[in-house]
């Protein structure tokens, strides 16, 4: 009977210590498509977010994202793959800034530029 006092006691106490999840903040969902074909590269591309590689894009993918409000740093670079020239630039590739509400569903999408990649908006398409 002790023992089932000290469990249940121990049991309850390792409830009380978890931390609970915050359900009042609410998130942002980012969507980045690599859909179109505008990046002429069968490369694989990573997306670094915050300066931390979070995705890999080949073609015809899209990945999501569900972040806090907030500003986050967004960078495009070619990663080294299976495929024959698949190796990335000396120098880093230029980040985007964007802000991000709560409650925004945005779509960007990968696109081609004379300074080399870098995210453009796009429609979410529902």
């Amino acid at each position: 009977m002790r023992w089932s006092l000290f469990g249940l006691a121990g049991l309850m106490s390792l409830f009380a210590a978890a931390p609970m999840a915050n359900a009042a903040e609410d998130y942002a969902v980012l969507i980045i498509s690599r859909e179109r074909l505008e990046v002429p590269t069968n490369c694989e591309i990573g997306l670094y977010v915050n300066d931390q590689l979070a995705g890999r894009l080949f073609q015809e993918q899209a990945t999501s994202f569900n972040f806090p409000e907030g500003q986050i740093s967004l960078r495009l670079k070619l990663l080294p793959g299976q495929a024959p020239g698949c190796l990335p630039g000396m120098l880093a590739p230029k980040a985007q800034e964007i802000t991000l509400k709560a409650g925004d569903v945005r779509k960007l999408r990968i696109a081609q530029g004379a300074d080399g990649m870098y995210l453009k908006s796009a429609k979410l398409g529902y």
